[in-house]
């Protein structure tokens, strides 16, 4: 017992230990006794607290008196006077129970306990009164005497009047005359005790049946119910006393040494009380020794060391109390192993009923179970086993249920207790798992750590039921705050929570629990984690649509789960794996990606019903010129609103990641302007629309084929459908056309104007960390690529649209039909004139010169056209070469407008095709042939000189491809050209 708290030692003097805190701090909790059963099992037999405690302290007193030189043979002095210093006794009668006591005996245990002290107990109980108001001395004035003895001190710690004390010791030397020598191991006290008193002996005949009935049932529960060695169900012996027992309740017994009946019980009360385990006879007397009625008994006896006028203190005499109670073992069958585990539960069980006031037993308890740990690591014994278990059990459940909530019970100022309180459940924990379960045993050891597991458990439970709290908490200020304008979201208020929660956890309670876990905090943070994660989960399944709710949580619940990883990675920076399990136990939220797929969403079905809005309102416009001043058509102005409007609320949806999401809007915005541009030109034809195919070169049907026989080609057939769905709709007149390349050209120059406001914003939102103008894009490529595309496309179709379409009946069935020098040019200038003037006044200026450009050059194609392919009624001699020259230059003069028109360069270069071919309508019709034959030999080897092969069309006309001078020749009206036709391809002399 001296090194019981050495590790709570205070130092000398009796100063208090430093952990010492004020009872005031301690928490207030609830508390009965049926929280706290005792460990030993029941009883089984009726008898009282009193009862046992009187009981055991006739075992003391006979087992202290048994111990002297000569047992039970001494007599004390009859007066009950403490001896004096004058005394003429012997030491065979300066009694052990006698030992005298000064204030200067103070503990020195208690002193290495670190408990408190106090003026000795001895003194503070003089005066004390009872329960029932008067001393504990009981009569005779005994209250008013200093009692100065151990044997006193016990008397008045258990509670004990002088009148019983006296009666007691009385018998006791009855019992010492009539069995000289015998020691207290050898007889059955209750039995003796019964032989030597009658009625007669006491106050009143109540008091007497008490007695009496008082050692009746401890002979049951010592003989009968518990006993040491187990009965068997024929015994004899056991049958006579129980059906004694039984009859004494209803015809009460006479005691007495003469009493007949008391004969009776003798004989059966001492043949099983003299039994053995081994079979034998024994002089050995079994009557206390069963359990757990002798831990009963003893526990009793473990009381006195507690001040009863002082709750929750030990007397300073506790080291003479406790000698003397440890003679008590060989009635008791209690050895040292026994002891620790009883006077463990006995500081424990103080500290509990007392009101869990003075911190110093707890720590006492605690202290005292390391020695338990060491007994229950060296015995085998079953029964001890057993009541070890149910003793830590009882201690555990305790523990475990303030440390299974931690949160409720402990704070700053009373965090060395909570320390305490882990230890004792954890060291608890530890040997009822390592050294009394079997199942431990058969699993390899290093597969259970027990401290760190339950520690795990305090964490994770306490945390969750924390965060429960919390959770009400936030809901409840929730509520309050309903008649704000924009009260905090639950989870937004829960994720601040969480957030001081877990700092709290990392300053107050880690490191208390980092003796048994070392990542006490990471598994705090975990389970916070975890805990927050599940209620964020339900959060976004309900989700339908972005709110700003839903992105004020996401953004709090981001910032707690960076708070709670960074914890949790500076706990683990010591351990094995870094860390990696924890952080495995924490699955991101996630928080960003969940904005960013319900953005993703959003984008989705703001793109798609602009899709639909584009294939609904194309379907009704009608591309009226008059629609609004820049000519532009109404839904190429709605669609730039729509997606302006859709920009503005992107960048007003309170999320952290616009520029991360800003791709995924931009590439649906600009898929959907694509598809409006696409809308826009489709239906309107290309360049190869309009121009028709070249039939078969032959001289005859040269000219027949090119357009009485295209309508019936396959090529015609194509496009036909398309023409005619146009004429059908009348959406594709020139200025129709002309509305339509002023909406994309609109598109076009409005895109830039978007640009730049995209980039405005993403400067103005808060999550714009990049810079702009460093490589992201922010661009609308395929609406640009298919604005400036369709633009020119427009132009190109409206241009040969005009030339091959709409003059159609002056270009081919005017120009230069029958004599050329009475059908020229002029007509087509008058046509295209007003054609020109149109352009002019309804196309954006930076597109009509793009569209005028390609009118010329349409009208080039076209004049070269009916050159080499215009048809039957079409043959040019040499001299007819002055006038296609000269229409030309008119043609020309057209698109010049004298400095007013196209630029004087672009319309040469546009004319150079037309220039170069020109020259050989003036040659002479053999130098014509001679370089035809010369391209052809070049091109084919001199092997083509015996057949010239027929050259292909290839579309592009110069003079020194082939099938340019062949179509001249064939339109020479000349015989020289005909018969060489005629010679080499077989075609027909006549036109």
């Amino acid at each position: 017992m001296a090194r019981l708290f050495k590790e709570r030692g205070g130092g000398g003097g009796g100063g208090a230990d430093s952990r010492r805190f004020s009872t005031s701090s301690l928490p207030t909790m609830s508390f009965s006794l049926s929280d706290l059963p005792s460990p030993f099992g029941p009883l089984s037999v009726p008898l009282s607290d009193l009862e046992l405690r009187e009981s055991a302290y006739e075992v003391f007193v006979a087992s202290c008196r048994s111990t002297g030189a000569k047992p039970l043979t001494y007599i004390p002095q009859s007066d009950r006077t403490p001896p004096s210093a004058n005394s003429s006794s012997s030491s065979t009668s300066s009694l052990s129970l006698q030992r005298s006591l000064t204030s200067a005996a103070a503990s020195k245990m208690k002193k290495a306990l670190g408990l408190k002290s106090s003026s000795s107990s001895l003194s503070k109980q003089k005066n004390s009164p009872g329960k029932d108001g008067t001393s504990p001395g009981g009569g005779g004035g005994g209250g008013k005497k200093k009692a100065v003895t151990v044997g006193e001190l016990m008397r008045v710690q258990m509670r004990i009047s002088e009148q019983t004390d006296s009666r007691i010791r009385r018998g006791l030397l009855r019992i010492a005359a009539g069995q000289l020598g015998k020691r207290i191991e050898s007889m059955v006290l209750p039995l003796e005790v019964l032989q030597q008193f009658k009625a007669s002996d006491f106050l009143d005949q109540q008091e007497y049946e008490a007695w009496r009935s008082r050692n009746l049932k401890l002979l049951e529960a010592g003989l009968l119910v518990h006993p040491s060695v187990p009965l068997e169900k024929s015994d004899i012996a056991s049958q006579r006393l129980r059906q004694f027992i039984h009859g004494a309740s209803e015809r009460p017994i006479e005691t007495g040494r003469n009493s007949e009946s008391m004969q009776v019980l003798r004989n059966s009360v001492m043949t099983l009380a003299c039994r053995s385990s081994d079979g034998f006879a024994s002089d050995t007397c079994h009557w206390a020794d069963g359990f757990p009625l002798n831990l009963y008994l003893y526990q009793m006896l473990l009381e006195a060391c507690f001040d009863s006028t002082e709750e929750g203190s030990i007397i300073e005499e506790i080291d003479e109390v406790l000698e003397l109670i440890k003679k008590t073992w060989s009635v008791l069958g209690i050895n040292q192993m026994f002891h620790n585990l009883i006077f463990l539960w006995m500081l424990f069980h103080r500290f509990v009923t007392t009101g869990q006031v003075d911190n110093g037993l707890l720590f006492a308890a605690d202290n005292q179970l390391t020695e338990v740990v060491k007994d229950a690591k060296s015995t085998k014994d079953p029964i001890y086993s057993k009541v070890l278990s149910s003793t830590l059990s009882s201690i555990m459940g305790w523990t475990e249920k303030r440390l299974l909530a931690y949160h409720d019970t402990f704070n700053s100022s009373n965090i060395e207790f909570m320390e305490c309180t882990v230890s004792l459940g954890v060291s608890a924990a530890k040997v009822l798992v390592e050294d009394i379960s079997n199942e431990y045993r058969r699993r390899r050891r290093e597969e259970v750590d027990v401290a760190r597991s339950r520690i795990d458990t305090y964490i994770r439970s306490s945390l969750r039921t924390a965060f429960a709290q919390r959770m009400e908490k936030a809901d409840s200020s929730r509520r309050s705050s309903r008649n704000q304008n924009s009260p905090t979201p639950v989870l937004a208020i829960l994720a601040n929570d969480i957030g001081d929660l877990a700092n709290k956890e990392k300053e107050l309670f880690s490191p208390v629990f980092k003796k048994w876990h070392p990542l006490a905090a990471g598994v705090a943070v975990a389970t916070l984690h975890s805990c927050y994660g599940n209620e964020l989960k339900q959060f976004i399944s309900s989700v339908t649509e972005l709110t700003v709710d839903y992105v004020q949580v996401l953004k709090a619940a981001d910032k707690l789960e960076k708070d709670l990883v960074q914890i949790a990675v500076e706990d683990s920076v010591d351990s094995e794996d870094g860390g990696k399990g924890l952080i495995r136990e924490m699955p991101p939220y996630e928080a960003e990606s969940s904005i960013a797929e319900l953005v993703k969403k959003w984008i989705q079905i703001r793109v798609g019903k602009l899709k639909e809005w584009v294939d609904r309102n194309l379907q009704q416009e009608v591309w009226t010129p008059r629609a609004n001043k820049e000519n532009i058509a109404p839904s190429a102005v709605d669609i730039l609103r729509i997606v302006d409007e859709t920009l503005d609320a992107f960048f007003h949806l309170p999320i952290p990641m616009h520029q991360a999401l800003l791709p995924d809007l931009m590439i649906g915005l600009d898929r959907s302007l694509q598809h409006y541009i696409s809308k826009v030109k489709s239906g309107c034809g290309t360049r190869n629309t309009f121009i028709p195919a070249l039939p078969a070169l032959t001289r005859c049907e040269i000219s027949s084929s090119l357009f009485k026989k295209k309508d019936r080609s396959q090529n015609s057939q194509k496009r036909r459908p398309q023409v005619a769905t146009m004429n059908k709709e009348n959406s594709n007149s020139l200025p129709q056309l002309c509305v339509r390349m002023n909406s994309l050209y609109h598109i076009r120059a409005e895109l830039e104007n978007l640009e730049k406001k995209i980039r405005t914003c993403l400067r103005n939102v808060e999550s714009a960390q990049v810079d702009i103008s460093n490589g992201f894009d922010t661009k609308f490529e395929l609406s640009l690529a298919a604005s400036q595309e369709g633009v020119q496309q427009l132009c190109e179709s409206t241009s040969y649209r005009v030339i091959f379409h709409d003059l159609k009946h002056v270009l081919w069935d005017g120009l230069y039909v029958g004599e050329p020098a009475s059908s020229r040019i002029h007509p087509l200038l008058k046509e295209l004139d007003p054609k020109l003037e149109m352009i002019s006044s309804t196309v954006h200026r930076r597109v009509g010169n793009r569209v005028i450009t390609a009118l010329m050059k349409a009208s080039f194609d076209g004049f070269l056209l009916v050159l080499l392919a215009g048809g039957p009624s079409r043959a040019f001699t040499r001299q007819d070469s002055q006038i296609l020259e000269e229409d030309f230059e008119s043609l020309k003069d057209l698109y010049l407008a004298d400095g007013d028109g196209l630029p004087e360069e672009l319309v040469e270069k546009a004319a150079a095709q037309v220039r170069n071919v020109l020259p050989l309508f003036r040659m002479d019709t053999e130098s014509l042939i001679e370089r035809f034959k010369l391209l052809i030999v070049e091109a084919h080897g001199p092997a083509a000189k015996s057949r010239y092969p027929l050259p292909p069309t290839s579309g592009h006309w110069s003079p020194a491809e082939p099938n340019t001078i062949l179509r001249v020749l064939c339109y020479r009206n000349e015989d020289a050209a005909s018969k060489f036709l005629k010679k080499t391809y077989n075609f027909p002399k006549k036109l």
